[in-house]
């Protein structure tokens, strides 16, 4: 057999050292020192396994078992990792962007290789296996079941999950990740435009890590349908699992639509087809609407059980009843539903007529109807309640704050008018950042906390869990609230740089 029969595509050329080794003028330094942190931690995770021999502990109670709690540990465990390479990119792409006058220290691809795998990494690999994993741990517990309804296929969903975020990693050595943003647009991400590898590892790794989700959602719908304890009827339900039901329903019928998309890319890429390309009467369109048929409900398929997670924490520290059960059951099953209503709204610019244009903008307000329904009874639960401001709390009340302000501005952008004024603009990655970070992250960072000891018998340091909540509010408000502003001035999303060039102020 030939080299090219064995290793295909893959030589010498797919390593980033290769270049600097090449011309040493590159400047490269910064994907060479993560591409080396990688090989570095895996060969030290490999060492530090053998010599403590924990190999056979690690087979044989954790990766091998079904236990839905060690399986939802492994899951957040995971989330945490990814969630660490995903934070240090968005930093390296702000630090470029500040000090990118004389130029920076990253070369343009690369820039937009992170602002791809930022995206990529931080929504399907770091929301989407940390809210499984609080799922696969609390909800069978609140219901009375011994485990989920089929324990095998939620460890091959852990099992693909990972695969796939390791398919992320090793892009970062072998070869390089794609340049197409998160949501990976053709006709750029087709084989013509973009003949490297990197299209191809986010396909695989989409394709795979939505197969684990489906399954998930069917393991975890099931669950509660079929495995209650006796006497337990939907109402009596905690509001935990309720998000839980409409976000595991998300899964099974938002996800296919991305793999779909994902395929019929691949077969563009490597058997000519046409669907997305203008040639042979493809439309890139398609793509878009098949992708943003799963991208907003899948945002709330994150924040419903953040949702959950907040519900329980401010009954719990405030110590009262959760006002409004009934109400909050309604508002989650409404939102589920409306999130299949309201995906065009991602895409008001691309030439839908304005009829079309005014619908889907209602229905992206009708649907902040229901999420303030939820924020008033939130509010009501803490009233005159005898609030404790623990570590959990704290998250809580930073989300209330921020996630309004955030909702606001996407009340604002469902106005197609307004829209078009700050589309592909700072304004909208402020919005989003402001929804996802205090609604999703900062409800399973409260989760965490709030759960900890239920998972391994004894509670985190308290003191330095204030300051670590403190420090993700302020930090995180310090981050985006001035790109409300920078945006609304007219600043590109995607810019390389700060002076970019194409950024002439409005004001």
């Amino acid at each position: 057999m030939t080299y090219d029969e064995i290793f295909g595509r893959l030589s010498l050329d797919a390593l980033p050292f290769t270049a600097f080794i090449k011309d040493p003028s590159v400047n490269e330094g910064v994907a060479n020192a993560a591409a080396s942190l990688v090989v570095i931690g895996a060969a030290a995770v490999l060492f530090l396994l053998t010599k403590y021999r924990l190999w056979g502990p690690l087979w044989r109670d954790w990766l091998t078992s079904t236990d839905h709690k060690k399986i939802g540990i492994m899951y957040i465990v995971f989330a945490l990792v990814m969630l660490t390479r995903g934070v240090i990119e968005g930093v390296v792409m702000r630090t470029q962007q500040a000090f990118g006058l004389d130029g920076g220290f990253l070369q343009p691809d690369h820039f937009a290789q992170l602002f791809s795998t930022h995206g990529t990494i931080m929504i399907f690999f770091v929301a989407v296996p940390f809210v499984t994993g609080f799922i696969n741990f609390i909800m069978p517990l609140q219901i009375g079941a011994r485990d989920v309804a089929f324990p095998v296929m939620n460890q091959i969903s852990l099992g693909l999950t990972v695969a796939s975020g390791m398919m992320l990693m090793v892009s970062l050595v072998v070869g390089e990740f794609s340049t197409g943003g998160w949501t990976a647009y053709p006709p750029y991400t087709g084989a013509a435009f973009n003949p490297g590898v990197g299209p191809d590892y986010w396909i695989w790794a989409i394709v795979v890590s939505g197969l684990a989700t489906t399954l998930s959602g069917i393991n975890f719908a099931t669950t509660i349908y079929k495995m209650r304890a006796p006497g337990m009827t939907f109402m009596k339900l905690p509001l935990f699992t309720w998000t839980v039901i409409c976000s595991s329903l998300l899964m099974v019928f938002a996800l296919p639509p991305l793999s779909i998309a994902a395929l019929l890319l691949a077969l563009d890429r490597y058997l000519d087809f046409h669907f997305f390309t203008n040639d042979l009467g493809g439309n890139m369109m398609n793509y878009a609407n098949l992708f943003w048929l799963f991208g907003h409900p899948e945002v709330y398929l994150l924040v419903l059980p953040a949702y959950g997670i907040f519900s329980e924490v401010f009954a719990t520290f405030s110590a009262k009843r959760l006002y409004g059960y009934m109400s909050l059951v309604i508002a989650t099953m409404s939102i589920a539903v409306l999130s299949f209503t309201v995906w065009l709204h991602h895409f008001f610019t691309m030439g839908q007529s304005a009829l079309i244009n005014a619908v889907f903008g209602i229905a992206t307000m009708l649907i902040a109807i229901p999420t303030g329904v939820k924020v008033y009874d939130w509010m009501a639960t803490l009233y005159r309640g005898r609030i404790r401001f623990s570590v959990p709390m704290i998250y809580g009340i930073g989300f209330l704050v921020l996630f309004v302000i955030g909702g606001l501005s996407g009340v604002q952008l469902a106005n197609p008018t307004i829209d078009f004024q700050v589309h592909n603009t700072l304004f909208l990655v402020a919005h989003f950042h402001n929804v996802l970070i205090p609604g999703v992250l900062f409800g399973l960072l409260a989760g965490y906390s709030y759960w900890f000891p239920k998972a391994f018998g004894f509670r985190l340091n308290e003191r330095l869990g204030r300051r670590a909540a403190f420090l993700w509010i302020g930090g995180f408000s310090l981050t985006f609230f001035p790109l409300y502003f920078v945006g609304l001035m007219g600043m590109p999303r995607r810019s390389f740089s700060y002076t970019d060039p194409s950024f002439v102020p409005y004001m």
